[in-house]
């Protein structure tokens, strides 16, 4: 699915806008901010997000909210009213330890340079490796938290 994903050229690309990017950006660290989650890395692609968090409230809750306010903001921001921006249902997976907790961040960190759209990770504007995002993230913490602490993996699809 994400190699379909990534290459895709045409269909919904909203989060290529530069607007639209930054307020998921700004609204993954407001989710943290609120503490419904730890935030741990995160891509923004031009059709879909992936994000690893470490949820304080039930993942339907947090998916509920963010996908809720996102979805009114950006349809401002693009001038729509009452069309779906995400797809209803999302992709994810239970991160069970620090070993499989690095393993996804790199996955994840590294998707921009996999579909070509940056050289490097740290290049790619709307990706945690990139230094703007990432003394603001939580990922020593999520990665060395309790043990038997879940994180939670997702992808989100326009």
């Amino acid at each position: 699915m994400d190699r379909y994903l990534d290459v895709a050229r045409t269909g919904p690309l909203s989060l290529k806008d530069e607007k639209v990017a930054r307020l998921v950006v700004d609204s993954l660290f407001k989710g943290m901010e609120m503490g419904q989650y730890k935030l741990g890395p995160f891509a923004i692609m031009a059709n879909h997000v992936h994000v690893l968090l470490l949820p304080t409230v039930p993942p339907s809750v947090l998916l509920k909210s963010l996908k809720g306010f996102t979805a009114r903001e950006a349809n401002k921001l693009l001038g729509r009213t009452g069309e779906p921006f995400w797809q209803r249902e999302s992709y994810d997976r239970w991160v069970r330890n620090a070993d499989e907790f690095r393993k996804i961040t790199a996955y994840i960190e590294n998707n921009p340079v996999k579909a070509g759209v940056a050289p490097r990770a740290e290049d790619y504007a709307w990706s945690s490796a990139n230094p703007a995002w990432r003394e603001k993230l939580c990922s020593h913490e999520c990665e060395h938290g309790t043990p038997g602490a879940y994180a939670t993996c997702g992808t989100l699809t326009l």
